[in-house]
């Protein structure tokens, strides 16, 4: 079982791994875009829509992270971004449906599909931890950026769409998203930690 494990580990900088996670990443992406089409289109300033797509943000940015793995080069920033907010909304997402399911909702083969899309998003970003080259202060960077997101969105409530069942209680569900955001940043970091003290 370990060997097996030690040889998943080295295939996930290996070309073919490498490429395989970014096809799969950039058709996600664009399907994520595609999906927020109608949230995009109804929310106005205009300027507001950076903030709209969270999830395929994310996972554009976990693309670019592995594309450049590819190319043989990190970008720390680019590591921060990407790994933390495409844990948290990996983890957020498929929590929502969940949430949405016990207040009643019903659950149709889309959301079986997000959630296992999104969890793939969050394991993804754990499995790449050990490769990170992120600082301190990159972490500070996303905390600016994922906690104004935060604050945007269940304040001008352009929040991801939830279910009709779930809105009652967006305002628990921003609470929590808060603390996701927190948990995600903590997490990654210190799981870089962990692996820049074995090597």
């Amino acid at each position: 079982m370990m060997l097996l494990w030690s040889w998943f580990v080295h295939q996930l900088r290996a070309p073919w791994f490498l490429w395989t996670m970014i096809v799969i990443n950039g058709l996600g992406s664009v399907y994520g875009f595609i999906w927020y089409g109608d949230q995009l289109a109804d929310t106005h300033p205009a300027w507001l829509r950076i903030f709209v797509p969270d999830s395929p943000t994310a996972s554009t940015l976990f693309t670019l992270v592995l594309l450049t793995y590819a190319l043989g080069r990190s970008i720390p920033a680019l590591e921060a971004f990407a790994s933390v907010t495409n844990f948290k909304y990996g983890v957020w997402a498929v929590s929502v449906i969940i949430a949405g399911a016990a207040c009643g909702s019903t659950l149709t083969w889309q959301h079986y599909m997000l959630m296992i899309s999104h969890g793939g998003m969050a394991v993804e970003s754990l499995l790449y931890a050990r490769f990170y080259t992120i600082r301190l202060r990159h972490i500070g960077y996303v905390a600016v950026w994922t906690l104004l997101n935060d604050l945007l969105d269940y304040t001008l409530d352009i929040h991801p769409w939830l279910a009709e069942e779930l809105e009652p209680y967006d305002h628990i569900v921003g609470v929590a998203t808060v603390g996701l955001s927190l948990v995600s940043m903590a997490l990654i970091y210190r799981l870089v930690r962990f692996y820049r003290t074995r090597t």
